[in-house]
Order: structure tokens, then C-alpha cells, then sequence
């Protein structure tokens, strides 16, 4: 698969309606400031898409995008951010357990965790929810360009006992020099085109 369109649909305080709903849906979910938005920048090839920000947390909507005009990929609110009073944090929550429970168009999500640190508390309970509610995803080790290519076997093996997935299920990427990219792209061409009920990578 290759990006040739990709434009910003809306945003959304709760999951609902919105236009062109129905397509195939892969949703991004991770901590803040783990490089969501960057990752959609770079698998778009487009600078700006996604709004990217320095400081954790500007992620506080739901924001819809359209691929190819083929399918949708959702980017979810950050969590973990600690700055946020509870009850804005308990709103996210909310937020994204309705998104999961009512998107019956998700075919997968990717869950992004940093390759430089261990899962935090959220990381770890983001991949219980989902192996739960019997969501496939794949793990996406992000900023794997600040650990030089032989010491990321190192640093993957935390995160693989953590999220209890093997290493090679997990794509390493970088937004800054691509690496992944193709990887990446590869994953959301199975799993947008399987139908929803055929196993469209690592599940549980």
C-alpha cells in the first residue's frame, strides 16, 4: 500500500456519526507525546496532517482522518499524561472505552509504546483492554532512530514481556528517517482489506 490521499475529517469531544462512516477503521492509540501524530505525518508523507506538539497531552479529541478513501484511521486521545487533573483524565477514559466499544468498524489498532523506555502502568493495561475485548493489534516501538539498529533487539525485549507479544511482532519506527514505513504500510493493506472477522495480524 501506498498513501496517495489522506485528509483530516473531523474531531470529536465522544465517538458518534460522522461523515463517510462505515469504512474500515485502524485506530492509534499510545501515552502522550509518543509520537502519534508524528507517525501519521510520516506514513502520509504529509508535514502538517496531524497537528504535532511539543508538549504532552494536545491530543484531547478523538480525530478522524480518511485514507485513500478507503478506510479510516483514528487517532485517540494520549494517555498517561500526568499534568491533567483526574477528571480530565476519567473523560479520556470514558472517551476512548466508548470509542472501543462502539466502533464496529475497527479492524485493528496500533499501539505505540517509546523503543527508549519499559510500558507504564497505561501501556500495560491499554494491551489488557484490548486482549479482553478480543481487539487485534500490533505493537509500534516509536523514535527507534535515537537506539542505533543493533541494540534494538535490547531494548524491545522489556516491552515484549510487558505486552506479551514476541519480537518480531513488533514494528520498530521512526518518524524522522522512515524506518518501519514500509512495514507499516504493509500491515494496514492486510488488515483494511481482510474482512473483519479474518485474523488480520496479532491478536491475543
Amino acid at each position: 500500500m501506498e498513501i496517495k490521499k489522506a485528509e483530516f475529517i473531523t474531531s470529536m469531544v465522544g465517538y458518534g456519526p460522522f461523515e463517510g462512516k462505515g469504512l474500515p477503521q485502524v485506530a492509534v492509540a499510545g501515552r502522550s507525546n509518543v509520537g502519534k501524530s508524528s507517525l501519521i505525518n510520516r506514513l502520509c508523507n504529509r508535514k502538517a496532517l496531524a497537528r504535532t506538539s511539543a508538549t504532552p497531552g494536545k491530543t484531547r479529541l478523538i480525530n478522524v482522518f480518511l485514507l485513500n478513501e478507503f478506510f479510516h484511521l483514528i487517532d485517540l486521545p494520549g494517555y498517561g499524561f500526568a499534568k491533567v487533573d483526574k477528571q480530565e483524565k476519567q473523560r479520556w477514559g470514558r472517551m476512548m472505552q466508548d470509542y472501543f466499544e462502539q466502533a464496529d468498524e475497527l479492524r485493528h489498532v496500533l499501539c505505540l509504546v517509546d523503543i527508549r523506555h519499559e510500558p507504564t502502568e497505561d501501556d500495560k493495561n491499554m494491551n489488557k483492554f484490548l486482549r479482553q475485548m478480543g481487539i487485534p493489534f500490533t505493537v509500534i516501538a516509536t523514535k527507534a532512530d535515537k537506539i542505533s539498529r543493533g541494540a534494538r533487539m535490547k531494548q524491545l525485549a522489556p516491552i515484549c514481556r510487558a505486552l506479551l507479544v514476541q519480537p518480531w511482532e513488533v514494528i520498530c519506527f521512526s518518524s524522522e528517517d522512515g524506518t518501519g514505513r514500509d512495514q507499516l504500510l504493509e500491515l494496514l493493506e492486510k488488515v483494511t482489506s481482510d474482512e473483519p472477522d479474518a485474523d488480520p495480524g496479532h491478536t491475543m
